[in-house]
């Protein structure tokens, strides 16, 4: 059975040494002090080892099931919940006002990811509802927010986002539901939604559905859609749930992963739902919990690639498989184990340099998330808009493939069940499709993301590279050569991305589109390279004021060296492609598939 503990001490590195977290201007950053985040780190690897844990594989086997209209979850699910809940855990970072704990977003971040590792299919029935509980916060009334906040931060009551149908996906102007305006000021939603997650389970008193759908008679396509908030139970005046709405679960998708969360059709027969936010301004109001799921998602592919990654480690320092080419180094046994081999090492030294760089990453994106909503810096919030497919498309990409390679350090093992492995690249698999197909955020990216505010903020990214390579090249001869000249290298192939993009994007666009997957993920290489320029930095100036624990940061030196040099010359293929541009692409007519 897989094993999982959390990554505290390299987490702590990241927030201390790496981003001076107590050291920022950023309202509520002074309180986040080594000692303080710490105990919140440690505690939350506790509940992640010994409670979510050995309950993913159970999810994974058992299912939820769906019996006489009402969904059940997996043995132990709502048991665990009540710990979560009761610990505080789904209100880590909502106002205190609601009942939340009003700490950074980069502590939810940090927690979030532990809690994915350990169990993915668990953590997504609280994350989906700190996501419509964000659309609430952020769009809903004063009497919407005090009906459905409290609940909803405790996890008294769960929430769900309801996009897609059986016939639109990604395009939602195409979508049927339809709401009708009622005397009252309600409306009457009815409708088919799929792909449903945390649609309905056992686990809390209401779930509170936030739906998209078309007002008669509004505009067509996606400027028609409006955000409903449609309770699955009517809330009484007294704040209890109430009489049953038409909210009905028509079945339980059967999936290739998180089998532990129920994935629900949703019908909406003439259920009660109240506007949330403007009529047809809805995608604007969904928005806000989209953008927080991308990146919810980006970590997950971080999350599952290390905790498939852990066990690939134990694996292979374990199994005694063939000798040393060098000489052996197990002569008293009958082989040698599996880690002395140099491609089982440069597999996981791909893993390990990942994970460590999209954690970074991730946080680092946290704290931009925090200086928009705490402090109101707009520079902010335009680079993590930036960022978001980067994050969202990038790390479930390469999450996804890190838990393949990590499949197959244990060989033949790692395709039968009883070993594990198979479920975290099948868990993993859904986080390129879901909240918007990988291939849909690179077209974001580069259709919309490069050229808004004119450009400013992919020019206010180059800068910072260009500064932080400026400003660092005089740490060491050796850093220099390591991490410095190996990230202007890179930033200068993403910006002649950029630049071919502008020459011949206009006259034809299909030769933007057609290297936009390439530029996201040559826009991730890039980010990572800095986040490990930033992290051989911070473990350099470790090893030269002296550490007890020197191990740590010459191994985050060796890891960092390694990305340098082997993961982040993938820039080059990325550029080679973009600028062969669309023929090869669009060449062939459709029939000749």
């Amino acid at each position: 059975m897989p094993v999982y503990t959390a990554p505290t001490k390299d987490t702590q590195f990241i927030l201390h040494d790496v981003l001076k977290v107590s050291e920022a201007a950023t309202p509520g950053y002074d309180e986040l002090e080594r000692d303080f985040t710490a105990a919140i780190l440690e505690e939350a690897g506790k509940i992640s080892s010994e409670v979510l844990h050995p309950l993913n594989v159970v999810g994974d086997t058992e299912g939820c099931r769906l019996e006489n209209g009402m969904v059940y979850t997996p043995t132990g699910f709502k048991a665990a919940f009540e710990q979560v809940k009761e610990g505080g855990w789904t209100g880590l970072d909502m106002p205190e006002e609601y009942g939340g704990q009003n700490m950074p977003y980069v502590m939810g971040t940090a927690v979030g990811e532990m809690f994915s590792s350990a169990n993915q299919a668990f953590t997504m029935y609280q994350g989906l509802t700190h996501g419509a509980a964000s659309a609430i916060l952020a769009h809903g009334t004063e009497e919407q927010k005090n009906t459905y906040l409290p609940k909803m931060v405790s996890c008294e009551w769960t929430g769900t986002m309801n996009l897609t149908e059986p016939h639109c996906g990604t395009d939602l102007g195409l979508m049927r539901t339809k709401a009708e305006p009622q005397e009252d000021g309600t409306y009457k939603v009815s409708g088919q939604k799929i792909f449903i997650s945390s649609g309905d389970h056992d686990m809390s008193d209401n779930v509170i559905h936030l739906v998209l759908a078309k007002i008669p008679g509004g505009p067509e396509g996606i400027k028609g859609v409006s955000l409903f908030i449609v309770p699955k139970f009517i809330v009484n005046e007294d704040g209890t749930p109430g009489a049953r709405n038409g909210v009905s679960v028509g079945n339980i998708e059967k999936k290739m992963g998180i089998h532990g969360n129920s994935t629900c059709v949703m019908n909406y027969d003439e259920a009660t739902g109240y506007l949330l936010g403007t009529e047809h301004k809805g995608m604007r109001a969904m928005f806000t919990m989209m953008n927080e799921a991308r990146l919810g998602v980006g970590m997950q592919g971080v999350a599952q690639a290390e905790a498939a990654y852990q066990n690939a480690v134990a694996y292979a320092k374990d199994r005694l498989q063939g000798r040393d080419v060098t000489g052996a180094k197990n002569p008293d046994g009958p082989a040698d184990p599996l880690i002395v081999h140099p491609d089982i090492r440069r597999s996981l030294m791909d893993q390990k340099s990942f994970v460590e760089g999209g954690r970074a990453f991730l946080l680092w994106g946290a704290t931009m998330i925090d200086k928009a909503h705490r402090d109101g810096d707009k520079d902010a919030d335009g680079l993590i808009s930036l960022l978001t497919p980067v994050i969202k498309g990038f790390l479930t990409d390469e999450g996804y493939d890190m838990t393949v390679k990590a499949q197959q350090v244990y060989g033949g093992h790692g395709y039968i069940e009883e070993w594990g492995m198979s479920q975290y690249t099948r868990d993993a698999r859904i986080a390129q499709i879901y909240e918007g197909a990988n291939g849909v955020q690179a077209l974001d990216l580069v259709g919309r993301k490069l050229a808004q505010d004119g450009g400013k903020h992919v020019m206010a990214f180059f800068e910072l590279v260009k500064s932080f390579c400026k400003e660092n090249a005089g740490v060491s001869e050796a850093y220099a050569k390591d991490f410095i000249e190996p990230l202007k290298a890179a930033s200068k192939d993403l910006q002649a991305a950029g630049m071919y993009f502008m020459q011949n994007g206009m006259k034809n666009p299909n030769n933007a589109l057609s290297g936009s997957y390439d530029f996201m993920h040559m826009f991730g290489h890039v980010c990572l390279g800095l986040m490990w320029a930033e992290m051989g930095k911070a473990a350099q100036a470790a090893l030269d004021a002296g550490t007890d624990d020197a191990a740590f940061y010459e191994t985050k030196m060796m890891t960092g060296r390694y990305y340098m040099a082997r993961r982040l010359p993938a820039t080059k293929l990325h550029l080679a492609r973009i600028e062969s541009g669309a023929d090869t692409v669009m060449g062939l007519d459709a029939a000749n598939f």
